[in-house]
């Protein structure tokens, strides 16, 4: 059973504003400093402001900054790596205006590396330009972390640390009126609470802790999405779920947060190796080690099956010390830390969860299909990303697509609060016990991971289904739990249900693409207490 509203307190303190974000890495930033100008804005985070994974973004941001590259180019690539199903009105949106978006940061202060006076640009897989700009060697998400949340200080934004958004609240039409959260630890105000506002904005990020491995930080639940499920909105390609080719090996059975090695590695010249010293990307495909992503992923784990190995190897001894201390600090410290000198040796690398191209359905100005509810970033599915995220548009497209929600709220906002919206009766039970965390984890990885059949995805919906019976006590860990509960069976769910391979969805029982009969999206819904997945062909771009 997937609870409809999250079993817990009734509110003890209630609050107003007529925007609240949820969630602060770089949409949630870019929204509520561009929402500032219609009202009163308050942000919620779940950690620390600085807490979310934008701040672990280390190859950069991608747009057509170069004088021989132009968003035509950038839209091309993004389509390829979408094998067939972005919806290029959003990618035309997202090309278009990255540009000029990535000069507001230089604006802001976000200082980009530099190469005799200009932006110094990578490139990624699946690029055919060098079009990733990037700041600090490989630290980006920390710099435009930096830079936004200097801005914030001085914008009027009020902020709510440490708080877990728990369930969406309506109006008597339906449609978003707040939400209800919870302030852990010593924060203040304390415990459940409500925020009463005009327009949500969910802006919560990933899902990757839905596995056992993954370059996630710990406070990727897949909340949003979890939430927006609960509140009656369509999530919409939750299979495709990237597996990023390149993360350190730490040894079998490791879990939790995995350090990421970035594609701007590869991008520099690194190669990927077998233990024989083969660089077996070649002739896979014509960009070899820069290829997409889910090419690579799937390159990395048919040679490891093809000689029984754990991993493969990333070579980038060539850079030099000194290329490694000035380009790559950051990755060649966590290499260092974990006994691995990327200068002397080759580094250990598999495929971990990383980023999420479905989530919550949205059109181009971040509407979702409750009235009132936006969402931008990870947590949301604009139509960019297709089957598989281009490297580095990730960024790009949680700047871009939360100005789209600024410039357009306006005209959607509804008239100041009559405070009629009231939290949603909580259901009795429907908690999962915070110890089943690692069970789901487990049958994630074991039948929902890179390589995916018929009898492991049977297998896992039908070990999720078991799980969840829990009548738990309401609290942090339990809603957490619940909320990896809710995604994970969304998850599994669309991936049984869609009998093909494209992008990061790998079916080894159904090895081709198959666009007659898969061209198009999968659309999930929680109707009671349980998840309905429809097909919806192509057709057409959204408005």
């Amino acid at each position: 059973m997937i609870p409809s509203v999250l079993h817990a307190p009734a509110p003890g303190w209630t609050t107003d504003a007529d925007v609240v974000v949820i969630g602060s890495g770089i949409a949630g930033l870019v929204a509520a400093l561009r929402c500032r100008p219609h009202g009163r804005v308050l942000l919620v985070t779940k950690a620390l402001l600085d807490a979310g994974s934008t701040r672990w973004a280390q190859g950069g941001i991608a747009a057509a900054l170069a004088a021989d590259d132009t968003p035509e180019e950038h839209l091309a690539d993004t389509l390829t790596a979408g094998v067939g199903i972005c919806d290029e009105d959003a990618v035309r949106a997202l090309v278009t205006e990255g540009p000029g978006a990535v000069r507001g940061l230089i604006d802001l202060g976000a200082a980009f590396d530099r190469s005799g006076g200009d932006i110094a640009l990578t490139r990624e897989g699946g690029h055919h330009r060098r079009r990733i700009a990037h700041a600090g060697g490989d630290a980006t998400g920390a710099e435009i972390s930096r830079a936004l949340l200097a801005e914030l200080k001085e914008s009027g934004v009020e902020v709510i640390e440490h708080a877990l958004v728990l369930d969406l609240l309506k109006d008597a039409t339906g449609r978003a009126a707040g939400v209800t959260l919870h302030v852990m630890g010593e924060g203040q105000p304390g415990g459940v609470g409500a925020v009463r506002a005009r327009a949500v904005v969910l802006a919560t990020g990933g899902l990757g802790q839905v596995f056992s491995a993954t370059t996630n930080p710990e406070v990727s639940t897949g909340d949003g999405v979890a939430l927006a499920l609960r509140a009656g909105a369509e999530v919409t390609d939750l299979e495709f779920v990237q597996f990023h080719p390149t993360v350190l090996w730490l040894g079998e059975g490791a879990t939790g947060q995995q350090p990421l090695i970035s594609e701007a590695v590869r991008g520099e010249g690194a190669h990927l190796v077998d233990h024989a010293g083969v660089r077996f990307m070649t002739g896979r495909h014509e960009l070899a080690e820069l290829a997409p992503r889910d090419v690579v992923a799937k390159g990395i784990i048919n040679r490891m099956r093809e000689t029984g190995a754990s991993h493969m190897l990333l070579d980038g001894r060539h850079f030099g010390a000194a290329m490694w201390e000035t380009r790559f600090p950051t990755i060649l410290a966590a290499c260092r830390h974990h006994g691995i000198d990327p200068v002397t040796e080759p580094i250990p690398v598999v495929p971990a969860a990383h980023h999420a191209s479905g989530g919550v359905r949205t059109d181009l100005h971040g509407r979702t299909s409750v009235p009132g509810l936006y969402a931008c970033g990870e947590v949301a599915c604009t139509g960019v990303h297709g089957a598989n995220r281009l490297a580095s548009n990730s960024l790009l497209e949680g700047l871009v697509f939360a100005a789209r929600i600024a410039e357009t709220l306006p005209g959607d906002l509804p008239a100041p609060l009559a405070h009629t919206a009231t939290p949603p009766e909580p259901e009795q039970g429907g908690l999962l016990e915070p110890g089943l965390r690692e069970e789901i984890q487990r049958i994630m990885t074991s039948h929902v991971g890179v390589l995916r059949r018929a009898e492991g995805l049977e297998a896992a919906v039908r070990e999720l289904e078991e799980l969840g019976r829990g009548r738990a006590e309401p609290g942090v860990e339990a809603w957490e739990v619940t909320n990896l509960y809710t995604v994970a069976s969304a998850i599994a769910a669309a991936a049984r249900l869609r009998e093909e391979t494209r992008g990061s969805h790998w079916r080894a029982d159904f090895p081709e693409r198959a666009d007659g009969t898969w061209r198009g999206h999968l659309v999930t819904r929680l109707a009671g207490n349980a998840l309905t997945t429809t097909y919806a062909p192509l057709e057409g771009k959204r408005s």
